[in-house]
């Protein structure tokens, strides 16, 4: 098989690629090689801007795929773009749009490919959609072979997941953790919620690759474990070796507070979610996610502890966290006054 990946070095693609190299395939990624250096060995690298379209054409001018996926298209002009510059040259267009498309606040907590898409609370969300209606409207006017993929909350051993953090990541929070110092939980915790180790969606997203029954098709992809807020903050915690002090605020509240969380929370994670994977494993019958989310969270801690320059601080969030607490504090206090 020969693929081309647009970006490849993200959280999602970085570990398709190291497992489709082990399959023998013949990888390309298109990107501005500002994140290859720890790339495998085997990748073919083309380097370019995906957003100069005249630039990247001309590298692929007698090139051929028979996959070719986009990890970094967020917007219609964009998918616009890749249709110009693939069609009549690839077999298969994987687009990567995302869970938080689904109806928001859903309808039924059950999520399945046919639950309809719609999300008021986010612009991220709606382009996806949007791109999602361009790219079938291509495959049903134009026979482009398409597949969309759905990622939902995926994390790897870089970044700890996590429901409310700030502008630059999320060590902020284990460092409260690590420091006894409150740690806020949006809503009162107990909403569901599923988490996916890359390792797994790597298994399912090389089960499309090159899969004619995946043509025209769209596709979720997340492990099968479903759990609460609370017990992923305590898992995060339990890994850390220290006790959790939480501290619940309503999502509406935190969103008032910062509108980062207008998306992220009303539009994403505030809301309970249990994904149906038959589709998958109709298509990828081999599929199955086997990375526990207390296993796959203890090596994400463990990785890094031990690697300072992921610690990444944010004292701007840190002082809001204290100042939205405080507050909540006051607000308690008056009451019983």
């Amino acid at each position: 098989m020969k693929a081309l990946f647009i970006g490849g070095t993200g959280t999602i693609s970085n570990a398709i690629t190291n497992q489709l190299l082990e399959t023998g395939c013949e990888l390309y990624l298109l990107n501005r090689g500002n994140r290859n250096e720890h790339l495998p060995k085997g990748v073919k690298i083309i380097q370019a801007d995906i957003q100069n379209e005249e630039q990247v054409a001309q590298l692929i001018e007698n090139e051929q795929f028979d996959v070719v996926a986009d990890f970094i298209a967020f917007h219609p002009s964009q998918v616009e773009r890749d249709f110009r510059l693939f069609r009549g040259k690839t077999k298969q267009f994987i687009f990567i749009s995302s869970a938080s498309a689904y109806q928001t606040p859903l309808s039924d907590y059950r999520v399945t490919e046919g639950t309809p898409l719609s999300n008021p609370y986010w612009e991220y969300s709606r382009n996806k959609i949007a791109c999602e209606e361009y790219l079938i409207k291509q495959y049903r006017d134009h026979g482009f072979p398409i597949t969309i993929v759905r990622p939902s909350h995926t994390y790897d051993e870089r970044s700890i997941p996590l429901g409310v953090h700030g502008r630059r990541g999320s060590w902020q929070v284990a460092k409260r953790m690590l420091e006894n110092k409150p740690v806020i939980i949006h809503g009162d915790g107990t909403s569901l919620w599923t988490m996916t180790h890359n390792s797994d969606f790597a298994k399912g997203f090389i089960g499309l690759m090159g899969n004619i029954h995946a043509i025209g098709e769209s596709v979720h992809i997340t492990s099968d474990e479903t759990v609460t807020w609370n017990q992923i903050y305590q898992t995060i915690a339990d890994a850390l070796g220290v006790k959790l002090n939480a501290v619940h605020v309503s999502s509406h509240f935190l969103a008032t507070c910062d509108d980062q969380f207008t998306g992220g929370l009303l539009g994403d994670k505030a809301n309970s979610v249990v994904f149906d994977n038959s589709k998958l494993k109709r298509l990828v019958p081999e599929f199955v996610a086997t990375t526990r989310l207390d296993q796959g969270i203890k090596r994400t801690i463990e990785n890094i502890l031990a690697h300072p320059e992921l610690q990444i601080e944010d004292p701007e969030f840190d002082s809001w966290c204290d100042k939205v607490i405080a507050a909540l504090d006051q607000a308690v206090q008056a009451v019983k006054a």
